[in-house]
């Protein structure tokens, strides 16, 4: 028999090593890394050789911190890869999918549970913030590229500029779904009008403000600073330094650090737009972020191995496939209804509202900071959503995005926007 260090240090090299050469490897086919890490974790956990059983339920403080972690770390990568400055109308496709999409899907999601699933409202709207975000994690491979590589076109910069807001502006929701939770499952005024002031109108103000102030100090201390800037370093550890700053800052000033990252990262990026250490500090976060999902992931495969999925009916089936498949796509759309933009970009930006890794982390904190029943449920529900997403999104990412980079390098790609 293996010692347990022994095998924890094997697999840990291992990892660490298909962090490295996945990636690579995986560019031109129709697979995705997530899925490779899952497949992974149900095997490796299957049958009991490991003594560790990952379980959410059991280990739900340690879920909610690890995946907070891989989110925030996300959310900086996100932020300092996104070459488009800040404007209402270079950004409008993200405002849309943010003030339209996002609360359509929490809207639909909330109902069906409540009238279709029979969950409580309180449970019901947590699985409408925990399923509405589109995920920084896992959609990486729909993104921009780097910093200084360019916009790549509406599409990837929608998904990318959606996947680094939307983890804050769901987060009122889910707080909203923990307050009608201790307050028995019923939301009167008082309980509303405390949710508006607080939740939603200090908390997204508090990590908007912080986060493009640390962005903006950090900003002057990396690259203007008169004698010692921290850019010639060259060290993209900054960016670690970065995210925790920014994200523990907000989250003293009760913000939202999930706002406050992605925002400092944005703030660092218009202090110096063009800089190469942007690319280092990128670099870092990449790494760090494969790494982090990679190890999420592979427990996911173990949860999965473990019975996360077993209580799944097929109303919960059928629920989960209407999400990815119907209720996402749908509001992406209604939420670009007038865009500037061709047929074919709002589209793919409907559909690849991908799930993952933020929904694990929405879940976990508000049943370990609210009075819900159906734990077992809600985790079943979610986990089957994230890997229908995983799977769909990722077996249809590469070819779809190849497809439209092609479409958008030809001549007349432009010429008649309301064309498909």
């Amino acid at each position: 028999m293996f010692d347990p260090y022994l095998l924890f240090l094997l697999g840990l090299g291992v990892v660490v090593l298909l962090v490295a050469w996945l990636p690579m490897a995986l560019s031109r086919l129709p697979l995705s890394l997530a899925i490779l890490c899952v497949l992974i974790g149900v095997v490796a956990f299957h049958g009991g050789a490991l003594s560790f059983r990952p379980n959410p339920l059991r280990f739900s403080t340690l879920t909610e911190r690890l995946t907070e972690i891989v989110v925030i770390v996300s959310l900086m990568g996100a932020g300092l890869k996104i070459d488009r400055p800040l404007g209402w109308r270079r950004w409008s496709s993200a405002w849309r999918l943010i003030a339209v999409t996002m609360p359509l899907s929490i809207l639909a999601v909330t109902l069906m549970g409540v009238h279709g699933l029979g969950l409580g409202l309180a449970s019901a709207l947590l699985l409408g913030a925990a399923l509405a975000p589109t995920d920084p994690v896992l959609a990486s491979d729909v993104q921009v590229g780097p910093p200084r590589a360019g916009d790549r076109g509406e599409t990837r910069f929608a998904l990318t500029a959606e996947a680094g807001l939307n983890d804050g502006f769901a987060f009122p929701f889910v707080h909203l779904a923990v307050a009608v939770a201790l307050a028995g499952g019923t939301a009167n005024g008082g309980l509303l009008t405390h949710w508006l002031g607080v939740d939603v109108l200090w908390r997204v103000a508090a990590g908007i403000g912080v986060g493009w102030t640390v962005g903006r100090a950090l900003g002057w201390a990396t690259f203007k600073a008169p004698h010692a800037r921290i850019s010639g370093t060259g060290d993209g550890l900054v960016a670690l330094g970065a995210t925790l700053v920014a994200y523990g800052v907000a989250e003293a000033a009760h913000g939202y650090g999930f706002l406050a990252v992605f925002v400092s990262a944005l703030a660092l990026r218009e202090t110096e737009r063009d800089h190469a250490f942007h690319e280092a500090m990128h670099d870092f976060a990449e790494q760090v972020e494969r790494l982090l999902m990679m190890l999420v992931l592979v427990l996911l495969g173990g949860a999965v191995a473990g019975g996360l999925l077993d209580s799944l009916t097929w109303k919960e089936v059928a629920f989960g496939l209407a999400l990815v498949f119907v209720i996402r796509p749908l509001a992406g759309w209604i939420g670009l209804i007038g865009a500037p933009h061709s047929r074919r970009e709002r589209a793919l930006v409907a559909f690849f509202g991908i799930r993952g890794i933020g929904s694990f982390y929405y879940l976990a904190y508000g049943l370990n900071h609210g009075d819900f029943h159906n734990w077992v449920r809600l985790w079943a529900i979610t986990g089957f959503v994230v890997l229908c997403s995983i799977l769909v999104h990722g077996v249809t990412a590469t070819p779809l995005m190849a497809r439209i980079d092609a479409w958008r390098s030809r001549p007349d790609a432009f010429r008649d926007k309301s064309q498909p």
